[in-house]
């Protein structure tokens, strides 16, 4: 099964968002959600209960609350980290693109990706 995903409230930068759904990603945002202004814990919850893979440019709480997961016995569906200042929108594409074409859903349980490894 394809990745789909959800981007966070963070994450959710118009430009990869149209760019991802003109290649026919499958992806939700926080705002499409009604998730704005929620907590990092109902952001990777919601994310889990859709079956979505998080994207999120919150590395560092984000990470914690991975830890914290897998520490508690408790199942996500995968996190995908992104430094915000780190790329562009297009190579942010690319990268995403290479991860998911690469990764299946179920390779995905309960691991976290940093984009910058997907060059």
């Amino acid at each position: 099964m394809s990745i789909r995903l959800y981007m966070d409230e963070d994450s959710m930068e118009s430009g990869l968002v149209r760019a991802l759904r003109a290649r026919s990603v499958d992806i939700v945002t926080a705002f499409e959600a009604n998730m704005i202004k929620r907590t990092d814990a109902e952001h990777l919850e919601y994310a889990t209960s859709q079956r979505r893979v998080l994207c999120t440019f919150n590395i560092g709480d984000f990470y914690r609350l991975h830890t914290d997961y897998l520490t508690q016995g408790k199942f996500h569906i995968g996190i995908i980290l992104m430094q915000q200042q780190r790329y562009g929108v297009g190579e942010q594409l690319r990268r995403l693109l290479r991860l998911i074409a690469d990764k299946s859903m179920d390779k995905m349980e309960n691991q976290v990706e940093f984009l910058a490894h997907w060059n």
